[in-house]
Parts: structure tokens; C-alpha cells; sequence
């Protein structure tokens, strides 16, 4: 019995994305140098990189048996 025999809810694993979400904002309006690294950037590149991290959790939870 180890550290990832552990189960989360489904509440466990949002609240841990949401931490996320706002840990990388902070780190984003505290460092400027990263700031101005990300302001600049296309949009477009986050949607598309969103899509592909959220491919295969959104497979495995709703798509494959």
C-alpha cells in the first residue's frame, strides 16, 4: 500500500486543478519577466495546447470504457 494507491473524488482532482490554475497566476503577476513572455504570445496557442492536455483525461473519463 503506497502513496498512489490513493483514490480522489471528483471534487479532490478539480479543487487540485483550480489550485493549479491560481498558483500559475500568481506566479504570473508576480514574475513580469514570464508576464511579458505570456501577454505576448497568441492567444490561440493556449486554446490549442488546452485541447491537447485535456484530450486524452477527457478520453479516458467519458469516451472509453
Amino acid at each position: 500500500m503506497g502513496f498512489f494507491d490513493k483514490t480522489l473524488s471528483f471534487w479532490d482532482i478539480g479543487l487540485v486543478k483550480l489550485a493549479v490554475v491560481a498558483g500559475v497566476l500568481f506566479i504570473l503577476t508576480m514574475w513580469t519577466g514570464v508576464w511579458s513572455i505570456v501577454a505576448k504570445a497568441n492567444p490561440w496557442y493556449y486554446l490549442v495546447a488546452f485541447v491537447i492536455f485535456a484530450a486524452r483525461p477527457f478520453y479516458s473519463a467519458y469516451i472509453k470504457d
